[in-house]
């Protein structure tokens, strides 16, 4: 029997992760994909980032990931999302080149020292003590010290088209019909989730004269910090409506709609519904948005952003047709539904470890998550912590104030999700001081910490924060108004009376740190991201202040720890429901005890007193 010291079950962004953290903090790590074509695979929209997304990507990077590097590598369009409004809402968002994306990420895993790449389908997981014995379909055994569960929406999954049902993963690839029974075995509590793809169209059938044309941008940030180069956008993409006829016909046809007949059980993403869902939940619009984003610069598949359906195929063909620009589109591939197996969350540690199994641990979207950077966000924390469970090291949990990966692991661990969840801005309560361009500078120290971060993005990182350091210093410099009066008028503003400092002029509604370097060129010899922090580190001065002040009253709570024997029945004050969502939880800290749904603060407020008691009955035992 071959043993590893780790063992990654699916290659999917989690998983590539997880095995490329593991097998580079000197793991002898074994990742077992379903189908080695499709490792990294983009299965839904070929994009990565996004509203939320693209601060999760960077966080990724950060910490010393992969995915940031592979996607600027292989981007054929980037662009700025919400660039009209304030950085905290502000993402990246990059269209890939969905074929040369998979390519340099299975390049990059063959090529890691300590990691070893193998297609196979696992269909059981047991433990013998300590070590966990995998076995895999063709009645293959490894052992390893401990396994980390990336299988996406592999799970026992359905593809749903009208009334045609498929066992299969997504794409027509394989999936993994026996893993789920081994998950129960260990004591799992399982869900059935789904979701879904738009239809892909040939690029020649399109008449693009009728769309509107969404260009990329260029000179912004990139998803990685160590990347060098600024992207270059080589493909377009396009934006059209659906209309009313599409709306009649799709409301003509719901019947055979696979989501309102019942033949799908799983339960969708409420953020990301399917077409003939949202005509029926938006009754009122005449419109909606569709996006066409070319899959890869090789072929003249086209994706549908925004037309996901189970419908059956000429009723898809109908739907396509009626929307302008397309009424002679050829579909290449069929949009489908799919359905597959996920575990409730609660039943994991803020570690992402299953709370009655150690060595054991979970990401992706096998816990009831959506998306690419979800996915890879707990696949390296998966991976972090997996290897600090084989150094038997301290692991590794990130606050709210810590980053989006932080929010998204509190949120499913705490929280749970009825729906697969997805992360957006709002969830996060401290986004201004979590935003993309300043992960980096939240999170490279601690990738550095687990050891994850080599010496070359660390001296990267390093020369940023002595560059800002020095910026900041710069800006106390102060002119005279006859040395910045061009500079004012040109932009609207009032000329001070006395000298100004170069921070008091970016403060300035109309200025920014850009416009006053055009006209005085003091920023000339600093790089764009180090300019970009500064400024917005300037024109968010209070408000970024006042976070900062809330996050010291939220780590108090972050701070109090519960320890790991406390009997929440055991003492009286506790309401009933409170102590039992608790026990259940078993919550690391107050701050989490404190989002559990159902608890109270007046439930924290005895649970505080209730610590303090037990820790000093203990301390009278010793």
């Amino acid at each position: 029997m071959d043993e590893f010291d780790a063992i990654v079950i699916g290659a999917g962004h989690a998983g590539c992760e997880a095995a490329l953290a593991l097998a580079r903090t000197k793991n002898k790590t074994l990742l077992l994909s379903l189908s080695l074509d499709a490792v990294a695979f983009l299965a839904c929209n070929p994009s990565i980032g996004g509203t939320a997304k693209g601060q999760l990507a960077s966080e990724v990077d950060a910490l010393g990931g992969q995915m940031g590097i592979n996607i600027d590598k292989t981007l054929i369009q980037l662009r700025m999302l919400n660039s009209g409004k304030g950085p905290a809402v502000q993402s990246l968002r990059a269209q890939a080149d969905k074929i040369a994306y998979h390519n340099e990420m299975k390049k990059t895993i063959e090529n890691t020292p300590n990691l070893y790449l193998r297609q196979a389908e696992v269909t059981d997981v047991k433990e013998e003590g300590k070590i966990k014995v995998v076995t895999t379909a063709v009645g293959k055994q490894y052992k390893a010290k401990t396994v980390v569960f990336a299988t996406g929406v592999y799970l026992k999954s359905n593809i749903i088209i009208g009334d045609y049902i498929k066992n299969c993963g997504p794409n027509g690839f394989s999936n993994a019909e026996k893993l789920s029974d081994s998950l129960k075995r260990l004591g799992l509590r399982l869900y059935r989730f789904k979701t879904g793809t738009p239809a892909r169209i040939n690029g020649r059938s399109i008449d693009f004269s009728k769309l509107e044309v969404q260009n990329g941008e260029e000179n912004i940030q990139n998803f990685s910090f160590i990347t060098k180069k600024k992207a270059k956008n080589r493909a377009v993409c396009y934006l059209t409506y659906t209309n009313l006829s599409t709306h009649e016909i799709i409301k003509n046809n719901l019947d055979k709609a696979p989501v309102f007949s019942g033949l799908i059980k799983g339960v969708g993403p409420r953020y990301c519904p399917s077409i003939e869902t949202k005509i029926v939940r938006f009754a009122d619009k005449e419109r909606h948005q569709l996006f066409l984003e070319p899959e890869a610069l090789s072929t003249n598949e086209f994706y549908i952003q925004g037309f996901s359906t189970s419908m059956p195929v000429e009723v898809q063909e109908d739907m396509i047709h009626s929307v302008k620009g397309l009424e002679k589109a050829e579909i290449m591939r069929d949009s489908y539904a799919i359905e597959y197996d996920c575990i409730d969350p609660t039943q994991l540690l803020p570690t992402l470890e299953l709370k009655d199994h150690p060595g054991l641990f979970f990401a992706g979207q096998i816990n009831g998550t959506s998306g690419y950077e979800e996915a890879a966000a707990q696949g390296i924390i998966a991976g972090i912590n997996a290897n600090l469970y084989l150094k038997n090291k301290e692991k590794l949990v990130l606050k709210r104030s810590d980053g989006y990966i932080g929010v998204l692991i509190d949120d499913i661990v705490t929280k749970g999700t009825n729906e697969p969840y997805r992360m957006m801005t709002s969830r996060a309560e401290y986004r201004l001081l979590l935003r993309q361009d300043n992960a980096d500078l939240r999170l490279t120290e601690i990738g550095r910490k687990v050891g994850l971060v080599d010496n070359n993005r660390w001296r990267i990182f390093n020369k940023k924060r002595r560059e800002l350091t020095e910026i900041l210093e710069l800006i106390k410099n102060k002119y005279k108004p006859q040395e910045i009066k061009e500079l004012f008028e040109k932009n609207n503003e009032s000329l001070p009376k006395e000298s100004i400092t170069i921070k008091d002029m970016i403060k300035r509604n109309n200025l920014n740190a850009f416009k006053i370097n055009e006209s005085l060129h003091v920023f000339d010899k600093f790089s764009w991201e180090v300019v970009n922090e500064m400024n917005i580190m300037v024109k968010y001065e209070g408000y970024l202040k006042q976070q900062e002040e809330d996050i010291e009253k939220f780590k108090k709570n972050e701070e109090t720890l519960i320890p790991s024997d406390f009997d929440y029945q055991k003492y009286h004050g506790l309401r009933l429901e409170a102590a039992e969502k608790m026990k259940e939880i078993r919550p690391i800290n107050i701050g989490q005890a404190s989002r559990i749904s159902g608890v109270s603060p007046a439930d924290i407020a005895v649970l505080s007193v209730l610590i303090k008691k037990h820790k000093e009955q203990n301390k009278e035992e010793k």
